[in-house]
């Protein structure tokens, strides 16, 4: 067993990282398997080295020992790019100049209601036929998108979460219905973090992946991409959320459950597993 911890350098680590953190860390240990450790730092904008240091102070001071080297989104760019370059000459992508209000225009047309999928506003196919790949024709440096009705196919992966337990089915109809041509790059990154996170994964040989719930509905835009891409489908766990008292999940805006304020006012690591329910 391989699973990982991958957070992104953008803010503290709250009660929720810790949460999905000591899930891996544990799931990995206790079967004698490793856990390793990925910084997604492809948003460059917003990812601070302040903030990555920070996460390596507070996972070593849950006691977590993640397993070789750490491995860096940030380093990863040319193996995306050639991801994608294969994926442009086969057709299977189209460049997208939409903006986030063309999109949100389209969408709340009066005939066509106002579709969500995993990524928010399903895009309505705008630019397929104007921004398709023409032979000879290099990588554009603007959004690139999946055709969805060409990389969709039917089938299942194995979920041993609690509120997913079992092989949930994928089906091409559902895929283009509901989830639409998502985004592979974005200009400004190189990539994004469906694409990412599939080559990541398939990079360190992780065999489980462990998630927070919310994270369901990406799981099947994951597993699509890994058929596609002919790489292993590993298995999938997600567990339940940190909340607050609201009920509403912990974002790192929350800085009041940040990890190094609960160190900082005497909790020890044993608090936090029982802070959230380990």
């Amino acid at each position: 067993m391989i699973t990982r911890f991958a957070p992104s350098p953008t803010g503290p680590l709250h009660l929720g990282h810790a949460y999905a953190a000591i899930v891996a860390h544990d799931m990995a240990r206790a079967a004698g398997g490793q856990f390793l450790l990925r910084i997604e730092d492809i948003d460059r904008a917003r990812s601070k080295p302040a903030w990555e240091a920070q996460i390596y102070e507070d996972l070593r001071w849950l006691g977590l020992r993640w397993d070789g080297a750490v491995l860096r989104q940030s380093e990863r760019l040319p193996a995306y790019r050639a991801c994608l370059e294969k994926l442009w000459a086969a057709g299977l992508l189209y460049a997208c100049t939409c903006t986030r209000r063309d999109i949100e225009a389209a969408a709340s047309a009066p005939q066509e209601g106002v579709p969500l999928g995993p990524d928010g506003l399903l895009y309505p196919g705008t630019c397929r036929a104007r921004g398709a790949a023409r032979p000879g024709q290099p990588l554009p440096e603007v959004a690139l998108r999946l055709r969805m009705d060409l990389a969709a196919t039917d089938g299942a992966f194995t979920e041993t979460g609690p509120a997913h337990r079992g092989r949930p089915e994928i089906s091409r109809d559902s895929m283009i219905r509901d989830v639409g041509d998502v985004v592979l790059a974005r200009r400004e990154m190189g990539t994004s973090y469906h694409l990412a996170v599939v080559l990541d994964d398939a990079a360190q040989g992780i065999t489980h992946v462990t998630r927070g719930e919310d994270l369901f509905a990406a799981t099947a835009i994951h597993v699509t991409l890994q058929r596609l891409l002919g790489l292993a489908v590993p298995v999938y766990h997600h567990h339940g959320l940190i909340r607050d008292d609201q009920g509403k999940r912990l974002a790192k805006r929350d800085d009041a459950r940040a990890l190094a304020k609960y160190r900082a006012e005497g909790a020890t690591p044993e608090d936090i597993r029982r802070l959230v329910g380990l």
